[in-house]
């Protein structure tokens, strides 16, 4: 078996080259690369090897980057520390993954899994590698949000957050359940960090779930103005420039009134 390492970390190579050979000691290893400029110009210039393990995050950017400059035509295992979750988005047939620190089991079982699916040439599309990519690159929002309760810390799920708003310069998440928590973070830092299906940012101090607005009144200068749930001890204007985008938002059970 004839494979190529693609990993920037040189001691991850070599365990992983160790854990290799250990498994399958007939393996031939072509090269070591530790990032994509040298891996596109390896593979357009040597013959393609039986099977790659690639690294996602390389010195000089995303493995990814790879397959838009040089066709791949063989399976490949990632090697990565990204989280389990967000790989589940891009795990297909032609494709397996590691997580680091890898497990000599699970790499026996990808190894296992290759040669009983890839070991006989075969072409694999472009299409499932341009799959992978579009996953890799969907942005990822916060589940849940660290808070203090007294002594102690607990988590607040994202989905029982109904809006976030600033005041006398500090930031506040209210619940579902009309609870108020204080949060070490900026609403700018919220803004990337939430879903924009869900939220909102409607002016410099909010930023609302899209669910708990249960009236939208116009509101002078062309602005709106929000009632939600729970009931908010301020007014909600929804500034002009915003107001704009808001209209544009799908809101199937809200009407302006």
């Amino acid at each position: 078996m004839k494979v190529l390492i693609i990993e920037d970390e040189l001691p991850a190579a070599k365990q992983l080259q160790r854990l290799i050979q250990q498994h399958r000691p007939q393996t031939e290893v072509l090269a070591v690369l530790d990032s994509v400029e040298t891996a596109v110009e390896w593979l357009n210039t040597h013959p393609n090897p039986q099977l790659i393990f690639m690294d996602i995050q390389l010195a000089d950017g995303l493995s990814f980057e790879i397959f838009k400059h040089v066709r791949i035509n063989v399976p490949v295992i990632f090697t990565t520390a990204f989280d389990q979750y967000t790989l589940k988005a891009f795990k297909v047939n032609s494709v397996d993954y590691l997580l680091k620190p890898i497990d000599p089991e699970e790499l026996q079982a990808a190894i296992g899994k290759f040669e009983q699916h890839y070991l006989q040439p075969q072409t694999h599309h472009p299409q499932i590698f341009e799959q992978m990519m579009r996953s890799v690159y969907q942005p990822t929002y916060k589940l849940r949000f660290l808070i203090k309760i007294g002594q102690q810390l607990s988590f607040i799920p994202t989905s029982q957050v109904h809006y976030f708003y600033s005041q006398d310069s500090l930031v506040y998440l209210k619940t579902q359940e009309d609870k108020k928590h204080l949060i070490d973070q900026t609403l700018d830092q919220l803004q990337q960090e939430v879903d924009p299906k869900s939220f909102f940012r409607i002016n410099r101090k909010a930023i609302i779930r899209i669910e708990a607005i249960s009236k939208i009144h116009p509101y002078f200068n062309s602005r709106l103005k929000l009632l939600v749930q729970p009931k908010a001890e301020f007014d909600l204007i929804v500034s002009r420039d915003r107001a704009v985008s808001y209209t544009h938002l799908t809101l199937p059970t809200k009407r302006i009134v």
